[in-house]
């Protein structure tokens, strides 16, 4: 596939390209920062202005795409995960410009270009847990995608807006356009520098509704969406299926989820927050895990 993805070269990006190029798709990384990769394309654009973005979308990618004389191919899908990534780096009222005004400009190129798949960066902040003023407890355990989305900060606000944006574009166009309310973000090395912190003491995890997603697992999924066709309009938790502490579930539970309803036992280590949907709907099937590689 010929895919138009934005911000590459940001944390969990550059994985989920990393992934795509290994499995032969050919990707233009539009970002502010290069990616540094020789096998994948990079636009410098800025993804509030509608014209760039709309100029980028339609325009050739690499120097071997004029050789066939046919044209400008056209982009077989976009993922966009450019975005302002979390509270406190810019003020309140830019985040939450860059973050929806970026994603209504890039669905809105894709649909009038008539791309058929749009995957995007949701997030977990989306349930108002992460980023609230004070300790906020989940209407119960464990959090699915029909768990209520009421946050208090404008980075999730932001990522809330993106998905009534996306709702409306595909019902406007139909094309295929899954939303994914991403987890905290783990690369590899991470393990040995943060984990053993939170297996120490597990409230560290408490805004992170206990979970995580390997960078690379995240990498698998955004493939996952990309193979599979025809579910119109889906927001997709997106997480390993344990928990990212070292105690059992059952006393994470009992310790910071008391009175909490809880919909289906939790067993072992599983995780708090649901990515069933994304197995069933899409096959994610996550396959790496921080036990492997830290002592609990």
């Amino acid at each position: 596939m010929r895919i138009f993805f934005t911000g590459g070269s940001g944390k969990a990006g550059k994985h989920a390209i990393e992934h795509l190029v290994a499995q032969g798709h050919q990707v233009t990384n539009a970002d502010l920062v290069a990616s540094g990769r020789d096998d994948v394309a990079d636009l410098r654009i800025d993804l509030t202005d509608p014209g760039q973005v709309f100029d980028a979308m339609s325009s050739y990618a690499r120097r071997e795409e004029l050789e066939p004389g046919t044209g400008v191919p056209r982009y077989d899908a976009v993922v966009h995960f450019a975005a302002v990534p979390a509270i406190l780096l810019r003020s309140d009222t830019e985040t939450f410009r860059v973050n929806t005004l970026s994603t209504y400009h890039v669905i809105d190129a894709a649909v009038r270009f008539g791309i058929p798949k749009v995957v995007f960066a949701s997030s977990e902040t989306t349930y108002g847990i992460c980023f609230a003023d004070g300790e906020v407890l989940p209407a119960y355990v464990p959090i699915d995608e029909a768990h209520p989305t009421v946050p208090q900060d404008s980075y999730a606000m932001s990522k809330v807006v993106n998905e009534a944006t996306a709702r409306s574009f595909q019902a406007r166009s139909g094309i295929d356009i899954y939303g994914l309310r991403i987890n905290n973000v783990i690369e590899p090395h991470e393990y040995a520098t943060a984990f053993p912190a939170y297996v120490a003491d597990p409230a560290l995890r408490r805004r992170n509704i206990f979970a995580y997603i390997d960078a690379r697992d995240l990498g698998h999924m955004v493939e996952c969406c990309l193979r599979t066709d025809g579910l119109g309009f889906e927001v997709f938790n997106v997480a390993n299926d344990d928990t990212s502490v070292g105690i059992p579930s059952a006393e994470v539970y009992e310790r910071f989820y008391p009175g909490v309803e809880q919909r289906r036992e939790i067993r072992g280590f599983d995780t708090f927050y649901a990515n069933d949907k994304a197995k069933e709907l899409v096959g994610f099937s996550p396959r790496h895990s921080w036990r492997d590689l830290v002592d609990t």
